[in-house]
């Protein structure tokens, strides 16, 4: 039994630090840069899909720059479509999500599967390398571990650069930002390709480690990373951009251990997203109700304070 909970709670940990980088990308997009950008699941697919060819290939090692390149790629034509033509950052993401459908079809030769069970990944290669360590168990989360620290360590860096700081000011007041000459168009464009690197990141290894990709393989993700990013923002609250970072993180791992849990009673998958749904809205509305709490609790004691007087 206890050797069951510990599997379940390795896989969680694992699979919640690898979609962690979906979060990060999301905490830069969203929380840092105020866009919305609907256009991860489709993303995140092709990162993964790119990242599998790629490997498939006979090059793991060049499948992690591959895959983010093709992040970039997308990041730049959601962000072109927002500030080049005009359209709504939710509509821009939402194109972009669809026409992307079509394109991991493509680069997957007409297929919807891909299966790598006897290719060379990056975690097969991080087995390799650990195998005659204490950590020749737990090679894949070393190496998910690994790609997250980095990411958080650049986003701790980046963000305190005077571009970083420039993109947060966009989010903040972009009419602010173009009184002070900066272009919120150049911004948004270096943000979004950023964000959309991570994302694709976090499909790669997700294939990768399943050794599998089908072109559903990021559905959804932009709800489970939107309920991840609150669950992170609840826990830790305020603070510095890497305490944000770390607890967006930790969000992650949070939903994919209730995902687990969820699925230990045995509830059919097709519930999986509305657990989703219900996780994120308790997540939105968790700091409305702890306000109105807060509202309460002082307006009974400023009564009690008046009949005691």
């Amino acid at each position: 039994m206890l050797e069951t909970i510990i599997g379940l709670g390795t896989t969680a940990l694992e699979l919640g630090l690898i979609s962690s980088l979906t979060v990060l990308a999301l905490f830069l997009s969203y929380s840092m840069l105020n866009v919305c950008d609907l256009s991860t699941d489709g993303c995140f697919t092709l990162g993964a899909v790119v990242g599998a060819v790629t490997a498939l290939s006979g090059h793991p090692l060049l499948s992690i720059p591959a895959a983010m390149g093709a992040g970039v790629l997308s990041g730049l034509i959601t962000s072109l479509l927002q500030t080049k033509m005009g359209i709504d950052s939710l509509l821009a993401g939402i194109i972009v999500n669809t026409g992307l459908y079509s394109i991991n079809i493509a680069i997957m030769g007409g297929s919807s599967l891909l299966n790598m069970n006897k290719t060379t990944t990056i975690f097969t290669m991080m087995k390799s390398l650990v195998s005659s360590t204490f950590l020749a168990q737990s090679y894949k989360l070393v190496t998910a571990l690994i790609f997250v620290a980095l990411v958080v360590l650049f986003l701790s860096f980046f963000l305190k650069t005077r571009l970083g700081l420039s993109l947060r000011a966009t989010g903040d007041n972009p009419d602010m930002v173009k009184s002070s000459s900066i272009n919120p168009a150049f911004t948004t464009i270096i943000g979004l390709c950023i964000s959309s690197s991570f994302t694709a990141l976090s499909g790669c290894l997700l294939a990768q480690s399943q050794k599998s990709v089908n072109v559903t393989i990021g559905s959804g993700m932009v709800t489970i990373a939107l309920a991840s990013l609150l669950i992170g923002r609840a826990f830790m609250g305020k603070g510095g951009i890497t305490k944000r970072a770390i607890g967006v993180v930790i969000g992650a791992i949070i939903f994919r251990l209730v995902y687990t849990i969820a699925l230990r009673f045995n509830l059919p998958a097709y519930m999986l997203k509305l657990i989703s749904s219900v996780i994120v809205i308790i997540a939105i509305s968790f700091p409305y109700f702890k306000g109105k709490k807060d509202d309460y609790m002082r307006i009974h004691r400023a009564k009690k304070e008046a009949g005691n007087a």
